[in-house]
């Protein structure tokens, strides 16, 4: 297993240089002795309570140290950028943004939550936003800035009450972008139309019955 000696210097050891503390490190890790021959994890650590200690990952050798990485692109966005959620009035009656954005909390905590314009929710949502709390909205995320805990977005409608079948479902299809329109009239022409339809016995010879 990797083994990370980690030490502390005072100022006596700054006066001293890096170099003075590269060379405690070294004394530090020769202290570390392996024997896989040994019953247990094969790992025998030397007591060094109150031993130096360096703080600076810059004298660790590299296989020692966890990589680290930000990101600088997005090759494709992946989620549909909608959300299925409840509306509610901001907790600071005073600020400006009150005046002009509710809150969108999603239901999947996964996504952030959303400012989106008062212009856009019910005519009394405002006056009466506790008949309102167990509304489910689609809302979508059209922008996040970078120096936002919330991102921004546009209610797009509201689906009903929650808990109830339908309006759970039809959540649920947004947020994966699934087009659950009706059929147009050519797709629904190339079906039977003389109902009720059955499988022909000559189509049944031909087909594998796997019922």
């Amino acid at each position: 297993p990797d083994v990370i000696i980690e030490a502390q210097f005072d100022d006596n050891d700054a006066e001293h240089g890096q170099d003075h503390l590269q060379d405690m490190l070294f004394d530090d890790i020769k202290k570390l002795s392996l024997d896989t021959g040994e019953k247990g994890d094969g790992v025998h650590r030397t007591k060094q309570d109150d031993g130096p200690k360096v703080n600076d990952p810059r004298l660790l050798p590299d296989e020692f140290l966890q990589r680290t990485a930000k990101v600088v692109y997005i090759l494709e966005k992946k989620h549909s950028r909608a959300a299925t959620g409840f509306i509610k009035l901001l907790a600071d009656r005073n600020s400006e943004l009150f005046k002009r954005c509710a809150m969108f909390s999603p239901v999947d905590h996964r996504v952030p939550r959303v400012y989106v314009p008062l212009a856009e929710c019910p005519p009394d949502f405002v006056t009466r936003p506790e008949g309102y709390s167990q509304k489910l909205f689609i809302c979508r995320i059209v922008d996040w800035k970078e120096d936002s805990n919330f991102a921004t977005g546009q209610l797009s409608k509201s689906l009903g009450q929650a808990g109830e079948i339908e309006p759970e479902s039809e959540g649920i299809l947004t947020e994966y972008g699934v087009d659950f329109s009706d059929f147009s009239p050519e797709a629904l022409a190339c079906l039977p139309q003389n109902l009720p339809w059955v499988i022909s016995p000559e189509e049944m010879a031909k087909r594998r019955d796997l019922r």
